[in-house]
Protein backbone atom coordinates (compact mmCIF):
# COMPACT_ATOMS: atom_id res chain seq x y z
CA UNK A 1 0.00 0.00 0.00
CA UNK A 2 1.43 3.30 -1.03
CA UNK A 3 2.15 6.26 1.73
CA UNK A 4 -0.07 8.85 1.12
CA UNK A 5 1.48 11.18 3.18
CA UNK A 6 3.39 14.47 2.03
CA UNK A 7 6.98 13.25 1.62
CA UNK A 8 9.75 15.35 2.96
CA UNK A 9 13.48 15.45 2.90
CA UNK A 10 15.17 17.32 6.20
CA UNK A 11 18.84 17.79 4.52
CA UNK A 12 20.49 19.19 8.04
CA UNK A 13 23.65 18.35 9.25
CA UNK A 14 22.86 19.26 12.99
CA UNK A 15 21.91 15.59 14.68
CA UNK A 16 19.86 17.56 16.99
CA UNK A 17 18.12 19.83 15.30
CA UNK A 18 16.89 17.31 12.36
CA UNK A 19 15.44 15.48 14.92
CA UNK A 20 13.63 18.34 16.00
CA UNK A 21 12.48 19.11 12.57
CA UNK A 22 11.25 15.90 11.84
CA UNK A 23 9.12 15.60 15.22
CA UNK A 24 7.55 18.18 14.04
CA UNK A 25 6.83 17.33 10.43
CA UNK A 26 5.48 13.97 11.82
CA UNK A 27 3.22 15.94 13.83
CA UNK A 28 1.48 17.52 10.66
CA UNK A 29 1.31 14.28 9.06
CA UNK A 30 4.92 13.67 6.96
CA UNK A 31 6.62 11.34 6.16
CA UNK A 32 10.25 12.10 7.09
CA UNK A 33 13.67 11.43 5.13
CA UNK A 34 16.52 12.53 6.27
CA UNK A 35 20.07 13.73 4.97
CA UNK A 36 23.32 14.94 6.69
CA UNK A 37 25.20 16.37 3.69
CA UNK A 38 25.03 18.20 0.85
CA UNK A 39 25.33 15.09 -2.13
CA UNK A 40 23.40 12.44 0.28
CA UNK A 41 20.19 15.20 0.00
CA UNK A 42 20.50 15.46 -4.04
CA UNK A 43 20.59 11.32 -3.99
CA UNK A 44 17.95 11.43 -1.92
CA UNK A 45 15.74 13.50 -3.63
CA UNK A 46 16.42 11.57 -6.87
CA UNK A 47 15.54 8.29 -5.32
CA UNK A 48 11.71 9.05 -4.99
CA UNK A 49 9.00 11.61 -4.86
CA UNK A 50 9.75 14.19 -2.76
CA UNK A 51 7.01 16.97 -1.83
CA UNK A 52 8.91 19.65 0.15
CA UNK A 53 12.72 19.93 1.10
CA UNK A 54 13.69 21.32 4.50
CA UNK A 55 17.32 22.67 4.04
CA UNK A 56 20.00 24.11 5.94
CA UNK A 57 22.23 26.46 3.75
CA UNK A 58 25.22 25.79 5.64
CA UNK A 59 26.56 21.80 4.99
CA UNK A 60 29.44 19.93 5.68
CA UNK A 61 29.90 19.36 1.87
CA UNK A 62 29.04 22.70 0.08
CA UNK A 63 26.62 25.81 0.67
CA UNK A 64 22.98 24.95 0.41
CA UNK A 65 23.09 27.32 -2.24
CA UNK A 66 24.21 24.79 -4.62
CA UNK A 67 21.43 22.21 -3.49
CA UNK A 68 19.01 24.92 -4.74
CA UNK A 69 20.43 25.51 -8.14
CA UNK A 70 20.64 21.86 -8.47
CA UNK A 71 17.40 20.87 -7.76
CA UNK A 72 16.11 23.48 -9.54
CA UNK A 73 17.42 22.00 -12.81
CA UNK A 74 14.70 18.75 -12.88
CA UNK A 75 12.44 19.77 -9.73
CA UNK A 76 9.70 21.91 -8.59
CA UNK A 77 9.18 20.42 -5.48
CA UNK A 78 9.02 23.37 -2.09
CA UNK A 79 12.24 24.28 -0.36
CA UNK A 80 12.54 25.96 2.96
CA UNK A 81 15.85 27.25 4.51
CA UNK A 82 16.54 26.86 7.58
CA UNK A 83 19.49 29.28 8.37
CA UNK A 84 21.26 31.08 11.15
CA UNK A 85 22.71 33.42 8.64
CA UNK A 86 20.69 36.18 9.32
CA UNK A 87 21.90 38.88 6.20
CA UNK A 88 19.45 39.87 3.66
CA UNK A 89 21.96 39.58 0.82
CA UNK A 90 22.04 36.14 1.82
CA UNK A 91 18.31 35.64 2.24
CA UNK A 92 18.00 36.99 -0.99
CA UNK A 93 20.34 34.75 -2.56
CA UNK A 94 18.84 32.03 -1.51
CA UNK A 95 15.41 33.12 -2.74
CA UNK A 96 16.84 33.71 -6.22
CA UNK A 97 18.35 30.37 -6.74
CA UNK A 98 14.70 29.16 -6.04
CA UNK A 99 13.75 28.83 -2.18
CA UNK A 100 10.18 29.17 -1.35
CA UNK A 101 10.61 30.45 2.08
CA UNK A 102 12.86 31.35 5.08
CA UNK A 103 13.37 30.44 8.40
CA UNK A 104 16.01 32.35 10.61
CA UNK A 105 17.07 29.61 13.58
CA UNK A 106 16.26 29.62 16.85
CA UNK A 107 12.74 29.00 15.55
CA UNK A 108 9.78 27.86 16.99
CA UNK A 109 7.77 24.45 16.32
CA UNK A 110 4.56 26.29 15.62
CA UNK A 111 6.34 28.70 12.89
CA UNK A 112 8.03 25.61 11.53
CA UNK A 113 4.91 23.75 11.39
CA UNK A 114 2.53 26.61 9.68
CA UNK A 115 5.33 27.54 6.90
CA UNK A 116 5.08 24.03 6.24
CA UNK A 117 1.53 24.23 6.08
CA UNK A 118 1.48 26.92 3.61
CA UNK A 119 4.07 25.17 1.62
CA UNK A 120 2.09 22.01 1.00
CA UNK A 121 -0.87 24.05 0.56
CA UNK A 122 0.53 25.49 -2.47
CA UNK A 123 2.03 22.49 -3.95
CA UNK A 124 -1.47 20.59 -3.55
CA UNK A 125 -2.87 23.85 -5.64
CA UNK A 126 -0.28 23.68 -8.57
CA UNK A 127 -0.70 19.95 -8.25
CA UNK A 128 -4.68 20.76 -9.93
CA UNK A 129 -2.98 22.81 -12.79
CA UNK A 130 -2.29 20.90 -16.40
CA UNK A 131 1.24 19.09 -16.47
CA UNK A 132 3.86 20.71 -18.44
CA UNK A 133 4.37 18.30 -21.68
CA UNK A 134 7.85 17.63 -23.55
CA UNK A 135 7.51 15.74 -27.31
CA UNK A 136 10.17 15.11 -29.42
CA UNK A 137 10.10 12.10 -31.85
CA UNK A 138 7.62 9.34 -30.30
CA UNK A 139 8.54 10.23 -26.70
CA UNK A 140 6.10 12.17 -24.64
CA UNK A 141 7.35 13.24 -21.55
CA UNK A 142 4.92 14.69 -18.61
CA UNK A 143 7.31 16.26 -16.11
CA UNK A 144 4.74 17.17 -13.26
CA UNK A 145 3.44 13.18 -13.53
CA UNK A 146 6.75 12.09 -14.14
CA UNK A 147 5.77 9.79 -17.00
CA UNK A 148 7.74 8.89 -19.98
CA UNK A 149 5.55 7.08 -22.78
CA UNK A 150 7.20 6.22 -26.21
CA UNK A 151 4.27 5.83 -29.21
CA UNK A 152 1.81 5.50 -26.10
CA UNK A 153 3.61 3.19 -24.46
CA UNK A 154 5.00 3.83 -20.84
CA UNK A 155 8.93 3.47 -20.37
CA UNK A 156 9.92 2.94 -17.47
CA UNK A 157 13.23 5.13 -16.09
CA UNK A 158 15.04 5.13 -12.78
CA UNK A 159 14.63 8.78 -10.97
CA UNK A 160 18.58 9.31 -12.04
CA UNK A 161 17.65 8.30 -15.67
CA UNK A 162 14.65 10.47 -15.01
CA UNK A 163 16.57 13.72 -13.55
CA UNK A 164 19.18 13.52 -16.18
CA UNK A 165 16.30 13.01 -19.01
CA UNK A 166 14.69 16.61 -17.52
CA UNK A 167 17.89 17.97 -16.97
CA UNK A 168 18.48 17.69 -20.90
CA UNK A 169 15.44 18.06 -22.05
CA UNK A 170 15.37 21.73 -20.06
CA UNK A 171 18.25 22.94 -22.04
CA UNK A 172 17.49 22.10 -25.97
CA UNK A 173 20.33 22.37 -28.07
CA UNK A 174 22.70 22.87 -25.51
CA UNK A 175 25.65 21.41 -24.72
CA UNK A 176 25.73 20.59 -21.51
CA UNK A 177 29.56 19.88 -19.74
CA UNK A 178 30.41 16.37 -18.41
CA UNK A 179 31.08 18.53 -14.97
CA UNK A 180 27.83 20.51 -14.84
CA UNK A 181 25.76 17.10 -15.42
CA UNK A 182 27.45 15.70 -13.04
CA UNK A 183 27.23 17.83 -10.07
CA UNK A 184 24.01 18.86 -10.57
CA UNK A 185 22.84 15.34 -10.31
CA UNK A 186 24.78 13.24 -8.42
CA UNK A 187 26.28 16.21 -6.74
CA UNK A 188 29.61 18.09 -6.57
CA UNK A 189 31.72 15.43 -5.05
CA UNK A 190 31.19 13.07 -8.22
CA UNK A 191 32.81 15.75 -10.85
CA UNK A 192 34.85 13.45 -12.12
CA UNK A 193 33.23 10.45 -11.85
CA UNK A 194 32.05 10.50 -15.52
CA UNK A 195 31.49 6.94 -16.35
CA UNK A 196 28.41 7.18 -14.26
CA UNK A 197 27.46 9.97 -17.21
CA UNK A 198 29.19 7.18 -20.09
CA UNK A 199 26.40 4.13 -19.04
CA UNK A 200 22.95 6.36 -17.76
CA UNK A 201 22.87 8.09 -21.05
CA UNK A 202 23.32 4.52 -22.30
CA UNK A 203 20.50 3.62 -20.63
CA UNK A 204 18.41 6.41 -22.04
CA UNK A 205 19.09 5.79 -25.56
CA UNK A 206 18.68 1.94 -24.89
CA UNK A 207 14.98 3.20 -24.01
CA UNK A 208 14.06 6.25 -26.02
CA UNK A 209 16.42 6.47 -29.43
CA UNK A 210 14.94 4.14 -32.46
CA UNK A 211 19.15 3.45 -32.93
CA UNK A 212 20.71 3.51 -29.82
CA UNK A 213 24.07 3.14 -31.74
CA UNK A 214 23.74 6.41 -34.01
CA UNK A 215 21.33 8.12 -31.57
CA UNK A 216 19.52 11.34 -32.99
CA UNK A 217 18.72 13.19 -29.69
CA UNK A 218 21.14 12.55 -26.87
CA UNK A 219 24.05 13.63 -28.74
CA UNK A 220 27.57 13.03 -27.45
CA UNK A 221 30.09 16.28 -27.90
CA UNK A 222 33.53 14.70 -27.97
CA UNK A 223 35.49 15.78 -24.77
CA UNK A 224 33.18 17.96 -23.61
CA UNK A 225 29.63 16.70 -22.73
CA UNK A 226 26.41 16.14 -24.35
CA UNK A 227 23.84 17.97 -26.40
CA UNK A 228 20.11 17.25 -26.23
CA UNK A 229 18.40 17.29 -30.09
CA UNK A 230 14.77 17.44 -29.99
CA UNK A 231 14.66 17.79 -33.98
CA UNK A 232 16.12 15.35 -36.61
Amino acid sequence: MSDERPQVLVVEDEVNIRQFVRLALEAEGCAVIEAGRLADGLRRAGEGHVDLVVLDLGLPDGDGIEFIRSYRGWSEGAVLILSARVEERQKIDALDAGADDYLTKPFGVGELRARVRALLRRRQRNAGEASPVFCFGEIRVDLARRLVTRGGEEVHLTPIEFRLLTMMIAHPGQVLTQRKLLAEIWGPSYVESSHYLRVYVGHLRQKLEDDPAQPRHFLTETGIGYRFQPGP
